[in-house]
């Protein structure tokens, strides 16, 4: 793990607010926002940049932010900031967090890191280079039912997990505009859902290195079919996008621990309803989260289920709130970051692998 934000001078900002930018004012930055206001008497949002000036200018109005850019160049080369959340369709990611961190600003950017590994390295070299923190958006890490699992987890409930689940499926649940566009998205449901789960399960697990891939992708069903689709939809306009990402994809990916995950992603699936969970499957107990957490072992002879007391499924209440507090107290503090631009870089290597066996039709071996 390289060492972060080196020529920061942490006395400095504990003196005063940090001031922070914006990169891409879509849905997703809604909720970055949010969290850095919630945190008033440690940072403040100073500039937010956007392609689209109508839609930057009202975001700015209606957040009451003193300046906006249509540049993310020119808003670096103007502003001082200390942090910048990249919040732009995946095609731009690169380029945003490139600019923000040698413009000075720690950054963290939305999942994907990038486009594919290539890029995400990239992005890593420059963190490296310029001593600033590069954290990436995996925001299932500071959920509540991350939080309870992998405590469960540490302690050694499960013993030695060697098998893990994880799907993210919906029937009819493409967002539209960009995200069904493989040249700003980089793909479909695998690289938007999937790597929620796969990040998950490897964040629970430890952090287990890949060593090979076998993947599959479909695309027969086309974007979304039929009323009673996604009611969240991309608020990008002005492009003429196209829908070319897959379907569906599934994948079995084996880590070096021994440890083999089978994972299932989709927009669009002729499956009864939408379905979100995990399963881990180890040598004590095995746990899912669907949604609620539960553990499944023996006991005195008998096998038994155990549900915790209380509500252990996902709250996206305050979520992306934590992620926000955490990527402040990293920026200020020092604080060792949560969700590294080096997992980022692992996640994108296991996403280029499942796409480069699908097209192949044969297992893909990864170098640890």
């Amino acid at each position: 793990m390289i060492e972060y934000s080196k020529n920061i001078a942490y006395e400095e900002l504990y003196m005063r607010k940090i001031k922070v930018g914006i990169i891409g004012t879509g849905n997703i930055s809604g909720c970055h926002i949010e969290g850095y206001k919630a945190l008033p008497d440690l940072c403040e949002v100073s500039a937010v940049c956007d392609i689209d000036e109508d839609k930057v200018k009202a975001y700015a109005a209606r957040h009451g932010v003193a300046r906006y850019y249509t540049d993310y160049n020119e808003m670096m080369a103007k502003e001082q900031l200390d942090a910048v959340s990249v919040c732009t369709w995946n095609a731009a990611h690169k380029g945003a967090a490139i600019a923000a961190l040698r413009g000075g600003a720690n950054v963290i950017c939305e999942k994907p890191m990038a486009m594919n590994e290539s890029e995400s390295l990239e992005m890593l070299k420059t963190a490296e280079e310029t001593g600033k923190l590069l954290m990436v958006g995996f925001v299932r890490r500071f959920g509540n039912d991350a939080d309870i699992l992998k405590n469960f987890i540490d302690s050694g409930t499960l013993g030695d997990i060697y098998y893990a689940k994880a799907t993210y499926l919906r029937r009819n649940g493409c967002p539209g505009g960009w995200f069904g566009d493989k040249e700003y998205a980089g793909g479909g449901p695998l690289i938007d859902l999937g790597v929620h789960v796969i990040d998950l399960v490897r964040y629970l697990a430890g952090g287990p290195k890949p060593v090979s891939v076998y993947g599959v992708t479909y695309s027969n069903l086309g974007d979304s079919r039929a009323v009673g689709g996604q009611s969240w939809v991309s608020s990008t306009k002005g492009f003429d996008f196209k829908y070319t990402v897959e379907d569906f994809a599934s994948a079995m990916i084996r880590f070096d621990n021994g440890m083999t995950l089978a994972v299932e992603a989709s927009f669009n699936l002729n499956l009864k309803k939408d379905m979100g969970n995990i399963e881990l499957f180890g040598t004590k107990a095995g746990a899912k989260i669907d949604p609620q957490i539960e553990f499944f072992s023996d006991m005195n002879g008998m096998l038994v289920d155990i549900k915790p007391h209380g509500d252990t499924s996902l709250s996206f209440h305050g979520l992306f709130n934590r992620e926000i507090a955490h990527f402040v107290d990293c920026v200020r503090n020092g604080t060792k970051c949560k969700s590294p631009a080096e997992d980022g870089v692992v996640l994108m290597r296991i996403l280029d692998a499942v796409y480069k066996s699908a097209n192949l039709g044969s297992e893909v071996k990864l170098d640890v």
